[in-house]
């Protein structure tokens, strides 16, 4: 304990009464002037602007319009700028002033120039969601009565990589450079995966989902002094369309692998976003939201 905290220590109000079980115990600490108020600890998104890859659909929507309420300013990035119209009509609706923004998060161009337009149009950024990502999934060799089948080919290994940690850097490190720009701090969230543990099939997708969970984590040391927190979100099996796309049956097995009895839903990993930007001591974890599921 902080001798300053030990020594305000009342010890004459401190007792122990015994009978053969512990009856009371009674400790009372002054002076502690370092305790914040809640609201003090809160961190106010309003007009704050905040950017979410992969915004279109499943995830990036669902963490969208949840800050949405918090009258941010959201600036929307997908691959297909239509594609983000319906996110887009409800966040406005919920209260946010919301700009949307094609770019390729794989190419280093795009992801400069949509950050920059966006901070241009909206003000200095105060947080990044680094979420958009894709599957392809396969075994790494596979074969069948001893002969070989297939093996998953570079390009499939390739296409994950690229957008899934390459993607992740590249709009990490924008964010981070407008952050400190900015001179207000930030936010930084990477979309991570229960899959980071290792997943049957997903030697690309796994092996990217541990990275940006690392990057987190190195970035939120590097980028401390700036005022700027990292962390990362791990969802498990999660209600996003690909999942309510599955026949009924397949869906019925998957939340009876999950301890709590069912699948997650896309705004329970929106609310673990929003106490990241809620709670100004939280930086460098990741939030397993998998229902207690272990791979």
């Amino acid at each position: 304990m902080n001798s300053s905290i030990s020594s305000s220590i009342n010890s004459e109000r401190s007792k122990f009464l015994f009978s053969g079980q512990l009856v009371k115990f009674s400790v009372t600490i002054h002076n502690l002037d370092f305790i914040k108020t809640l609201k003090e600890d809160v961190m106010d998104i309003k007009n704050k602007t905040i950017i979410i890859t992969g915004a279109a659909r499943g995830l990036g929507a669902a963490m969208a319009e949840k800050l949405a309420g918090h009258n941010c300013k959201l600036g929307l990035i997908d691959l297909d700028k239509d594609s983000i119209a319906k996110t887009a009509s409800v966040c406005e609706a919920a209260g946010a002033e919301v700009m949307c923004v094609s770019a390729d998060v794989t190419k280093e161009d795009d992801v400069i120039n949509a950050y920059s337009e966006v901070v241009n149009q909206m003000g200095p950024l105060a947080g990044s969601i680094n979420n958009a990502g894709i599957t392809r999934d396969g075994l790494l060799v596979k074969f069948k009565d001893g002969e070989f089948v297939k093996r998953m080919s570079l390009e499939e290994w390739q296409a994950v990589i690229d957008i899934n940690l390459t993607g992740v850097f590249l709009c990490g490190r924008e964010a981070a450079q407008h952050m400190i720009e900015g001179g207000q701090g930030g936010v930084i969230i990477n979309i991570s995966s229960i899959a980071r543990h290792g997943n049957f099939g997903q030697t690309n997708y796994s092996a990217t989902k541990a990275g940006v969970q690392s990057m987190a984590v190195v970035w939120a040391k590097e980028l401390s002094k700036y005022g700027i927190r990292v962390n990362s979100i791990a969802p498990g099996f999660i209600n996003t369309e690909m999942v309510a796309g599955m026949p009924d049956n397949v869906k019925e097995k998957l939340a009876k692998m999950v301890p709590v009895g069912r699948i997650g839903e896309p705004d329970e990993v929106a609310k673990a976003a929003e106490f990241i930007f809620m709670n100004e001591y939280y930086s460098g974890r990741c939030i397993d939201l998998d229902g207690a599921q272990r791979l």
